[in-house]
């Protein structure tokens, strides 16, 4: 394996740690904050005059996606500090707010996941560099990967809000008195949620690896954006698969994302996950065995069965060199030797940093780093968030740990190496 230089987690914003917030005069700034409909395109432009000079943006949406292949934004809300702002999306040409937010310094989000996945799919930008995710932060502070934005709420500040709408009609017009109540909680105490956490990731020198991590999730929901039709299959992959098996999943996983975005409906309207695994075990020949041997419901059946049929016959016809290789398996061993030494491991530099263990090594970058231990593959084929700030503790530390149980591991993932 070759070594690759490590990156450092840097940031403009690990300034002098900043002044206690006063949190009872942030919340009531919050709840005076002035609120502005934006329903015309000429009233954006105040809203863009705002963001080129705020500094930090904390930000929402509302969408509908529970029909529809591509996601309907609804409303999107900003909270510059001073002021929020609700923009009326369906009426508005949002091109030149994207770039906008792309430039400011921070834009606060709180699990950001669907609404960064949104906002890479109407503004064409490349990943954002400014993303801070109250949510991950928190998990650097709690340990809890996935706290909600009303706990964090009633945690952090002792503010508590109504979340009993987030499924509701946002394409409505009007929105509801409690829509708009709920739209615009959303972001009201976002900036003083930011604040408090900042203070406290600042105080224990946590700011700049949070900062990272949420550049690395913005990245990582890009990349997630620009996977072909033809890659989705790998998602669905499993090791026990053979590789016809291989071929049918990547085939009907191909046609059913393009008859998805062709139609404008979520992929698993027309074959749910569960379906698509019996198809792949199954293997049906008619439209008799695709009815009685899988659950595909039976409208999508009567439209697109034969259509279907078809595409697992062509994949079953491929030639051996045509059939893509199934996924590596797992580590698995009833030895916990390895397990145990990599997890004190982890243990031993998450105390020293002052972190959860959960926030310095997720599972999946731990197999994926076993992969390359195990297969002495390059260093640049780790994840990526073991080749920034992790990287010169997992090269010098982890990897160590690791290459002493090496046998073990090899083993345990089934590596056939030149002494068995």
């Amino acid at each position: 394996m070759q070594e690759q230089q490590g990156k450092t987690a840097t940031s403009t914003n690990d300034a002098a740690l900043p002044a206690e917030p006063d949190i009872d005069a942030l919340l009531d700034v919050a709840d005076e904050v002035a609120i502005t409909w934006v329903r015309e395109q000429r009233q954006l432009d105040e809203v863009i005059d705002a963001l080129e000079t705020c500094g930090r943006v904390a930000l929402d949406t509302e969408f509908i996606k529970r029909d529809t292949y591509y996601p309907r934004l609804a409303l999107v809300q900003l909270n510059i500090g001073d002021h929020i702002y609700l923009l009326d999306a369906p009426k508005l040409q949002l091109e030149e707010l994207w770039q906008v937010l792309s430039e400011v310094d921070i834009a606060i989000w709180h699990a950001c996941g669907e609404d960064l996945s949104i906002f890479y799919l109407l503004s064409g930008c490349p990943p954002l560099t400014n993303i801070f995710d109250t949510q991950i932060a928190l998990s650097y502070l709690t340990g809890q990967l996935q706290m909600g934005y009303q706990q964090a709420l009633a945690e952090q500040l002792d503010m508590h809000i109504d979340k009993e709408h987030s499924q509701s009609d946002w394409l409505q017009r009007p929105l509801t008195e409690e829509q708009e109540q709920y739209a615009i909680d959303d972001v009201r105490y976002l900036p003083a949620l930011y604040l408090s956490i900042e203070y406290a990731l600042k105080s224990q020198g946590l700011y700049d690896y949070v900062w990272a991590d949420c550049q690395l999730y913005a990245d990582e929901l890009y990349q997630a954006q620009q996977v072909a039709d033809d890659a989705m299959y790998h998602t669905m992959a499993d090791y026990r698969y053979t590789s016809q098996q291989m071929a049918i999943l990547k085939s009907v996983s191909t046609w059913r994302e393009e008859l998805a975005r062709a139609t404008n409906q979520p992929r698993t309207f027309i074959i749910k996950k569960q379906a698509v695994r019996e198809i792949i075990t199954e293997q049906p020949k008619s439209m008799r065995e695709l009815a009685h041997k899988t659950t595909m419901h039976r409208s999508m059946l009567r439209l697109y069965g034969e259509e279907l049929l078809k595409v697992i016959k062509d994949a079953k016809a491929l030639a051996p060199v045509e059939q893509p290789k199934p996924p590596l398996p797992p580590y698995r061993s009833k030895n916990k030797a390895l397990a145990k030494a990599v997890q004190a491991a982890v243990d031993k530099q998450a105390e020293k940093l002052g972190m959860p263990s959960t926030v310095l090594m997720r599972k999946k970058w731990l197999h994926q780093l076993y992969e390359v231990v195990a297969y002495d593959k390059d260093l640049s084929e780790m994840p990526k968030g073991l080749q920034g700030w992790r990287f010169e503790w997992v090269t010098q530390t982890l990897i160590p740990v690791i290459e002493t149980h090496k046998a073990e591991l090899q083993q345990g993932m089934g590596v056939k190496t030149r002494d068995a």
